[in-house]
């Protein structure tokens, strides 16, 4: 439930379209509703703008169904990250209402049309890392965000990057998305006047270790402007360059 939600329950009784126990029937699950083996967070975009997200890795499929069957009950977009195909099987058995990318292991259920606002680059060094950059841009759409998908420019082809410098600019926020030794995002930052918000991946051969090799690439930047997720954490990035790219876009300071 989203603040919005909570202004038209009031109107709607204010109005006399809702009744003293429609509204109640609305509101008794704030702040979370408790099936025991999970506690449905409905409270959450009222306090930080977004609802709860399903990560679905390692739950038990039969505990994945009955999450999706209660929050279907708001008839919102629901999203769910590091979605397997076992698990996206076990969705289906809830409802067919879903887009689902095997890339990006995430699926959104009961998606709907969201005005779009601003525009977040998605920047990866490689092809290997566009699932990670994909579960960034998806979920960055899923939120309301216009989303320009730049893939494989990464330093080993730097004239590949800078010949789509002029897209990347355009963006109130990059999302850099690289494995290997992770140079990507140092180099985005010293050419943009935009955050960058840098992905390490686990791409790369044994000396990347998973990505780690990456990661302290990111986190020691001599480039101003860059900040750093966890490995493979394309949601995570996702998530942080919409709240600042719709900032932005609102004209908020």
């Amino acid at each position: 439930m989203q603040k919005n939600d909570i202004i038209s329950l009031l109107e709607g009784y204010k109005n006399g379209e809702l009744t003293q126990e429609e509204v109640l029937n609305k509101l008794v699950y704030l702040p979370y509703k408790d099936l025991q083996f999970a506690k449905l967070d409905y409270h959450r975009g009222i306090r930080v703008g977004y609802p709860e997200v399903i990560y679905c890795e390692g739950k038990e499929l039969e505990h994945l169904k009955k999450i999706v069957e209660d929050m279907l009950k708001l008839d919102k977009n629901i999203l769910a990250t590091r979605v397997s195909k076992e698990a996206y099987r076990a969705i289906c058995e809830v409802t067919d209402n879903l887009i689902y990318s095997e890339v990006a292991r995430i699926c959104v259920i009961n998606p709907k049309d969201i005005k779009k606002e601003g525009l977040v680059a998605v920047v990866t060094g490689g092809t290997a890392d566009i699932k990670v950059a994909e579960e960034a841009a998806i979920t960055l759409e899923t939120f309301g965000n216009n989303v320009d998908r730049i893939y494989d420019v990464g330093v080993a082809g730097i004239h590949r990057l800078f010949n789509n410098l002029e897209r990347i600019r355009k963006a109130n926020v990059v999302v850099a998305v690289a494995g290997m030794e992770g140079a990507l995002a140092s180099v985005v930052a010293g050419l943009v006047d935009v955050p960058v918000i840098a992905v390490p991946t686990s791409v790369g051969y044994g000396a990347n270790f998973n990505g780690l090799s990456a990661l302290l690439t990111m986190l020691n930047s001599c480039a101003a402007g860059v900040s750093v997720v966890n490995i493979d954490n394309g949601f995570g990035a996702g998530y942080i360059a919409s709240l600042i790219n719709k900032r932005v876009a609102e004209g908020v300071e």
